[in-house]
């Protein structure tokens, strides 16, 4: 049986944004709020959010006819308005591709706050991969920045 080579890889993404930390950090904490800059509809029973240490977060969606992708997270951390920690496992199709634990770091900067993420993953999928997972995660990012600016859904 073949196994593929584990690529392992650490990316950090910064953005600025001109909003109290508390808004920022209340845009990863309230589903009705991610659901905005993740693009998900928050009755939808495929995303949950249990935000708490030892919570849960759980997204499940993807093009139409597939595949569907899964982000199956759990919180390790949270500092209010100033971090938060969690590792999560993405799968195509319930099929594991990779691992990850990642850092939010959130401090008011100038008149807003800046974002730090830095991202320490293991892929297992050529399907995934570093440059894939941070341009994801960096739009991701813009899409909260435009609905922190009040120009995003």
């Amino acid at each position: 049986m073949s196994q593929e080579q584990v690529l392992h890889d650490t990316f950090t993404l910064e953005r600025d944004y001109p909003v109290h930390p508390k808004k920022v950090f209340e845009a990863f904490a309230d589903v009705n709020v991610k659901a905005k800059w993740w693009g998900f509809d928050p009755n939808d029973e495929n995303h949950t959010i249990d935000f708490r240490v030892g919570g849960r977060e759980l997204s499940r969606g993807g093009p139409p006819g597939g595949p569907v992708f899964t982000f199956d997270a759990t919180y390790h951390d949270i500092v209010q308005d100033e971090r938060m920690i969690y590792s999560y496992r993405m799968l195509m199709d319930d099929r594991p591709i990779s691992v990850s634990l990642t850092t939010v770091e959130i401090a008011e900067h100038g008149d807003g706050t800046r974002l730090r993420l830095t991202e320490h993953g293991a892929y297992f999928d050529p399907a995934d991969g570093p440059e894939i997972r941070s341009g994801g995660t960096g739009e991701l990012l813009d899409n909260l920045g435009r609905v922190l600016a009040g120009t995003g859904s």
